[in-house]
């Protein structure tokens, strides 16, 4: 039993991977996709986590479901796969390289029957050169497996992971009629600070939720 399945309490062993050497790196991947939701590769974004390859980063586990740091590109195609399905404007590869390689230890992703149910993108930097602002970019929960605190527990880890860090506050938007999504981060001590019209590109209004944490 390998060190993943111990935690989540998993059934039976994965297959390894097929050798190969002959296809195009993910990068490669990427980088002839057509950034629009169609273009994407369900069958690359939706593969299995090779559980010998993330082990080490387990962060905790709980209710069958591992919990993960971020550690490579080959973890990307299932981040973008996850938080694609909810967006309402769509990200470039680009926007996902920034925060996840300028704020790698800001990524978490949840796994569940070894295969990737969610993931949450921050970064922390330097607000008006006094605060340390933490911003939560992206979450995402796979439909399949909502209703498991699953969200929630990803944000929890990110906020520890900035207050390790000396963050003074933590902000996000989300949209006005996103109703499942304010109720998860105002569960968690987030409070409405400002709202903010037209602010998506189908001409939803965001509210900015803050959370102080000094």
């Amino acid at each position: 039993m390998t060190t993943c399945e111990s935690h989540c309490n998993g059934e039976g062993q994965q297959e390894k991977e097929k050798d190969s050497t002959d296809k195009p790196t993910i990068t490669e991947q990427f980088d002839k996709l057509n950034l629009s939701n169609d273009a994407i590769n369900k069958s690359v974004l939706c593969m299995s986590v090779q559980e010998e390859d993330i082990a080490e980063h387990v962060v905790s586990a709980s209710r069958g479901i591992c919990y993960v740091r971020y550690k490579s590109e080959l973890q990307m195609p299932a981040i973008m796969h996850l938080i694609t399905k909810d967006l309402s404007e769509p990200y470039s590869i680009y926007t996902y390289r920034y925060f996840i390689h300028n704020w790698p230890h800001l990524c978490f992703l949840a796994i569940f029957e070894s295969q990737y149910v969610g993931a949450i993108v921050c970064k922390l930097d330097l607000h008006k050169k006094v605060t340390r602002r933490g911003y939560i970019a992206m979450l995402a929960v796979d439909e399949s497996v909502r209703r498991k605190r699953i969200g929630s527990n990803l944000v929890k880890m990110a906020i520890e992971a900035m207050t390790e860090e000396g963050c003074d506050e933590v902000v996000l938007e989300t949209e006005v009629t996103n109703h499942s999504a304010l109720k998860l981060y105002e569960n968690l001590g987030f409070v409405r600070d400002k709202r903010l019209f037209r602010y998506y590109l189908n001409g939803v209004d965001a509210l900015r939720l803050k959370l102080w944490l000094c």
